[in-house]
Order: structure tokens, then C-alpha cells, then sequence
């Protein structure tokens, strides 16, 4: 087939470019801008653009599908000229589900969570030679791609994102899967600029769970008091089953998982990590491998890239990054950075960068998520306010919303680099918790710092 992307430079689109060309289909694709890595990633295939832009000309009658990124606009000159020419147009998730149609498609949904999970279960499917198709939204240590697709495999393991699909479809990308298996992790309100309040939010999770097929299975966390009384009210799932944390213990900085044969050490930590896994044991024996297999493989799982991820380690101090930006994950991973280490000094910086985090409104939801550090600090750009077209955000705000006395307010890149070179760690642990990188810090550097 030959497939046209619109807007191929994103993380995810371009993932998809890389997987159908390694399926053997021709693929073209434009942008406007295309960054690293997925510039080299695209380039290495041959499928990079010539010219960077949108150009009508690419779209001619020969192509079998056009797939719309979220990056595209509605009027986008080659989105025009595709439905001009009658051409079957899908979203992301839209091209997924066709591709899957056949399969029995595993979702994997919740606030919070989804990435581990998904890379939990391809971890333990890969370590026993089990091959799945699979679309998740990270890096992982052993694959290639975020996304893999065959004709032959019988599984489609899918992360089940609550964003829109497209510039022309508004709905949910989980909502589009219509899974016959599906996980539900946790809900805490996100996404505020698409999902204005708590009720809107809960209730996509709601059309998810009836979205399920007719005899399908629900995995959830009974944990969550949102979750558990949606998972008890869904109609269209004939099994349900609950999971919790397991049982564990902490010693010197090293958990270890309890099972029938005895404690398990694991490379991974904290309450949402073990939850996590709880999760994956389960959606796991759905597809077919049994509890001792499970426990033999997820021992020697990682984790997914920048979700609670060692960077750079020294006699002084230990350094993670992690994705954490919602104030319920703030909360969590702080939590399982002290409990991991409670004789150490914890130092956890947060980046606020998302639409949510700097929506004045929304920071009140931030009250204690930082109370577990024994420092703090809180980095935001007025830059990123700008260019959102948000409101100023004052340090006395942030102090406010917060509520930790001690709490550290950096509002410049530089100032807050040097705050971090400079200071003198002792026996401490450094937690990096954003989406962005605080207006320009190189992760690389760290490890040089801390000597």
C-alpha cells in the first residue's frame, strides 16, 4: 500500500512511518518542521521530506490511505486536497484499529500509568519470545520502535491515550480502539484545556469502558475509588478483575517483590511502580503467560525511558528523570523516591510546563504533592505562558498553591542550572520530574556536575 502522513515529524506519527516501512508498505510523509530524533530516525529510512512544508502536489490519486496527524490543521493544503481527491483519510488511532481488526486488541488506559504498564507487558511478552503487535508511547530498552505491526501476529498490545485523535476528529484516541482486553490504572483530571472540568474528564473513561467489545475483560485498579466504581457500573465487559500493590518490602535502597516462591528483587520502585505491575501480571495471563513466567521476566525490567529513570549516579548523590507532571503523579513519584531512600536527603525539582500545570486555576491541585522532599524546587518559563497564551503566573502564586514553606521558585533556565551545579550534595537523591527539559538543560551534563 502506498500511505501518506501528514505531519510525520511527530513522536508518534513518525513511529508508525518507521513500522509500516518495515512492514513493506510505501510510505511518504510532509511537515513544517521536524525535529530530533526524529529527523535522523526518518532520514536513516529514507522517508525524511525533501523539502520541509506542505505541498498539494504530494497528494495524488495512487495513495491508499492518508494518516492526519495532530499537528495538521483542519485547512492544511495536502488535508485538502486529499478529501478533494476522495482519499481515505484516518487519524492515528483511526489506522490502528483498521490495522487490528482481526486482532485481539489489549488497551491499556488511565491518567497515569499506561506507558509502564504497556512496556511492563512487552517486557515480559519479549523476554519469552511471545511476538505481539504493539503501538506504546515511549522508547524501550530492546525495540526499535514505539510501534510494531504485522499481518500474522495475533495480539495488539495498544497504550489507550484520552487526547483527541486528530484536527479532524475531537474524540478520544481510546476511544477508537474498541479493545477486547483493557486495564484501567487510575483517573485524575488532565488535559484541562480540552476537559474544562473533572465530570467531562471522568466521563471519556466512562465511553471507553462501554466502548469495549461485547464479552470483553476489564483489568482495573481497585485502588482508586473513580476507577472501582466505574469498573463496577460498565455494562459491556463480562469479566472484571480487580488488582491492588503486592506485597513488598524496601531494604538499602532495594525492593523486593513477595511471590509463592519466594521475595523477588526488582529494578523499579514505588507504590504506582508495584501498582503497576499488580496490573501487568494480570493483562499478562490474559495473553497467555502464566504467574511463574511473569515474575521470572519482570525482575529484570527497567522501566520506560524518563518514567523514574536513574541518569547519573555519584557517591554524593543519585539522579532521576521522570515524565511526572499531573499533580497526583508529582505526588506519587516524590512519595516513592523518600520511601526508597529515607535515610537519604531528597531534592525534587518539578517543571511546570504543561497547558494544566500553568492554568492559574489548576495549581491549586499541586497542595502538597512536594511535602515528601526534604527540598523542593518548582521551575516554570514565563516564555511557555506566552506562547500558551496563559495567564501570568506570580511566584507568590506558586509559594500559595503548594503549600511548603521551604519551597524554592526558579522562573530562569540559567539561574536554576546554577543552582543545580552548584550546590553541595551530600548523601542525596535528585528527582527531575517535567515534560519539557526547564528551558534548555542537558540531561547529559548532570553526571559531570555531581563528581
Amino acid at each position: 500500500m502506498h500511505i501518506h502522513f501528514i505531519a510525520i515529524g511527530g513522536s508518534a506519527m513518525h513511529n508508525l512511518a518507521l513500522a509500516l516501512h518495515e512492514k513493506g508498505d510505501h510510505v511518504t510523509g510532509s511537515d513544517d518542521e521536524i525535529f530530533e530524533p526524529s529527523k535522523s530516525r526518518l532520514q536513516q529510512k529514507g522517508l525524511l521530506p525533501k523539502e520541509f512544508g506542505w505541498f498539494p502536489d504530494n497528494i495524488i490519486p495512487q495513495i491508499d490511505a492518508v494518516i492526519l496527524g495532530m499537528h495538521a490543521k483542519a485547512d492544511n493544503p495536502e488535508l485538502l486536497k486529499a478529501k478533494d481527491l476522495g482519499l481515505k483519510i484516518y487519524s492515528y488511532p483511526e489506522y490502528l484499529y483498521e490495522h487490528s481488526k482481526g486482532k485481539t486488541r489489549v488497551v491499556i488506559g488511565g491518567s497515569h500509568g499506561k506507558t509502564t504498564i504497556t512496556a511492563m507487558v512487552l517486557h515480559v511478552m519479549h523476554y519469552h519470545d511471545k511476538e505481539v503487535d504493539f503501538m506504546v508511547g515511549a522508547q524501550l530498552e530492546g525495540f526499535d520502535t514505539m510501534v510494531h505491526l504485522t499481518e500474522e501476529n495475533d495480539f495488539i498490545l495498544l497504550e489507550g491515550d484520552e487526547y483527541l485523535s486528530s484536527a479532524l476528529d475531537s474524540r478520544p484516541k481510546f476511544h477508537l480502539y474498541q479493545p477486547n482486553i483493557a486495564l484501567l490504572s487510575g483517573i485524575a483530571w488532565d488535559h484541562i484545556n480540552v476537559f474544562p472540568t473533572f465530570e467531562t474528564y471522568v466521563e471519556q473513561f466512562e465511553v471507553f469502558l462501554e466502548s469495549m467489545t461485547n464479552g470483553s475483560t476489564l483489568v482495573y485498579n481497585e485502588e482508586d475509588d473513580i476507577v472501582s466504581q466505574l469498573a463496577i457500573n460498565a455494562k459491556k465487559p463480562t469479566r472484571k478483575h480487580a488488582y491492588s500493590t503486592p506485597e513488598h518490602t524496601i531494604e538499602d535502597g532495594q525492593t523486593y517483590l513477595e511471590t509463592p516462591e519466594g521475595p523477588l528483587p526488582v529494578e523499579v520502585f514505588g507504590k504506582h511502580n508495584l501498582q503497576n505491575i499488580g496490573g501487568a501480571k494480570w493483562i499478562c495471563q490474559h495473553m497467555g503467560v502464566d504467574e511463574d513466567d511473569f515474575y521470572e521476566a519482570i525482575g529484570s525490567f527497567k522501566g520506560a525511558s524518563k518514567r523514574l529513570e536513574q541518569i547519573a549516579v555519584s557517591s554524593k548523590v543519585i539522579v532521576y528523570k521522570d515524565y511526572a507532571h499531573s499533580p497526583s503523579k508529582v505526588m506519587a513519584t516524590t512519595k516513592a523516591i523518600k520511601a526508597q531512600y529515607p535515610s537519604k536527603i531528597s531534592l525534587a525539582c518539578l517543571e511546570l510546563h504543561t497547558y494544566s500545570s500553568l492554568n492559574s486555576e489548576f495549581l491549586t491541585e499541586y497542595r502538597e504533592t512536594l511535602n515528601a522532599a526534604d527540598e523542593a524546587v518548582v521551575f516554570y518559563s514565563p516564555k511557555a505562558l506566552e506562547i500558551k497564551q496563559l495567564e501570568v503566573i506570580t511566584e507568590l502564586q506558586i509559594f500559595e498553591a503548594f503549600g511548603k514553606k521551604d519551597l524554592k521558585v526558579y522562573t530562569n533556565p540559567e539561574a536554576f542550572q546554577e543552582y543545580l551545579k552548584s550546590k553541595t550534595y551530600v548523601d542525596h537523591v535528585l528527582l527531575l520530574m517535567s515534560s519539557g527539559n526547564y528551558g534548555g538543560l542537558d540531561f547529559d551534563e548532570i553526571e559531570n556536575w555531581i563528581q
